[in-house]
């Protein structure tokens, strides 16, 4: 395989044989600087045959990494790790990317290429597929940030609450990405949050490029993102939330749009971990809310800023109208946003 690869496409796959063919259609648009890295997580249906036969018939493009089952975020990891391509961009297997808007995204990594000029993230727009929807609920960064120029997080305007920076709407040089030493745990949900959330103060130079590139699928029973499902995995959550409480001191974020839009990433963090425990709604669970801020107040510079936020303060109210509040305000939110 040529080595010389513009854009690494790493798809993480755990028993995918029903979604894989979608993703890889719509990322093999003939165009061979790119590398697809089909990561079989220890699948145990037909998704290690089908990979092996995608890199049969495309040995220039396709690589396919056979692994034991780590889970999302340690196929992510390993993705990277032996990814060859000047940019790194995650595909989950269920979902996939707009053909076109693919073809100008490399157009324009080739292009700054030739004038050798690089990017530490380029972001684009993502689309959400939600199942039986006919409307599809498209999140776009426009008045956020500059379009198709490039900018420093000076730049930044004000994100609203359902405008975070998500693994579907970024790409990193991949250098800089292992250059952060970022690391993500084994057998974890969400841990995709980190993924974007901890290179942040590393990226200095941004491009947004404003095409729906990624289109994410919701609407599964069996998804992560499920209402019941995260529930039950709300311990995966919260050590999430907590992982990214302790990966950075918000004091010593330079940028001050930077660290405004950090924490109000971590306010959202806080306020799903906290509509979840309040919907669980067992003593345990409410316990565990309240040791999650106590955890977070223990970390004295984050609290403060997530305490800015309007976020911050609702999630912290007791009272049995405060929680009604939130739990009413977050289905609102659902419904509006269309997010699970």
């Amino acid at each position: 395989m040529n080595k010389q690869k513009l854009l690494t496409i790493a798809i993480p796959c755990y028993n995918s044989q029903d979604y894989l063919a979608r993703a890889m259609k719509s990322v093999l648009i003939g165009d061979n600087r790119i590398e697809i890295l089909i990561v079989d997580d220890g699948s145990t249906d037909k998704t290690p045959e089908l990979a092996d036969q995608y890199a049969k018939k495309y040995p220039d493009i396709v690589r396919v990494i056979h692994k034991e089952n780590g889970g999302h975020g340690d196929a992510v990891m390993t993705g990277l790790a032996n990814a060859a391509g000047k940019y790194y961009k995650v595909l989950d297997s269920d979902d996939w990317l707009n053909r076109r808007a693919l073809a100008a995204v490399m157009n324009f990594i080739a292009e700054n290429e030739t004038m050798d000029n690089s990017f530490d993230m380029i972001i684009s727009d993502y689309v959400y597929e939600k199942l039986g929807k006919k409307h599809k609920k498209r999140i776009g960064y426009r008045g956020v940030m500059p379009v198709r120029t490039p900018f420093t997080w000076d730049k930044l305007g004000k994100f609203m609450p359902w405008q975070n920076i998500l693994m579907h709407s970024v790409i990193y040089r991949t250098q800089l990405l292992k250059k952060t030493g970022i690391k993500l745990p084994k057998h974890t949900f969400y841990v995709d949050n980190i993924y974007v959330y901890h290179p942040l103060p590393y990226v200095k130079k941004v491009y947004y490029l404003d095409v729906d590139l990624y289109h994410y699928v919701i609407g599964r029973s069996d998804q992560s993102v499920n209402e019941k499902v995260m529930m039950g995995r709300i311990d995966q959550q919260v050590l999430v939330t907590k992982l990214m409480i302790d990966d950075h001191s918000l004091r010593n974020v330079e940028n001050s749009m930077l660290r405004r839009y950090m924490s109000q990433y971590l306010a959202m963090m806080m306020t799903v971990s906290t509509a979840f425990l309040i919907k669980i709604g067992t003593p345990e669970s409410l316990a565990e809310r309240d040791a999650l801020w106590n955890y977070l107040k223990k970390h004295g510079s984050q609290y403060k800023y997530v305490h800015r936020n309007i976020l911050g303060k609702v999630m912290q109210m007791k009272t049995r109208p405060g929680m009604f509040i939130i739990k009413v305000g977050y289905t609102i939110s659902q419904k509006l946003v269309g997010f699970n």
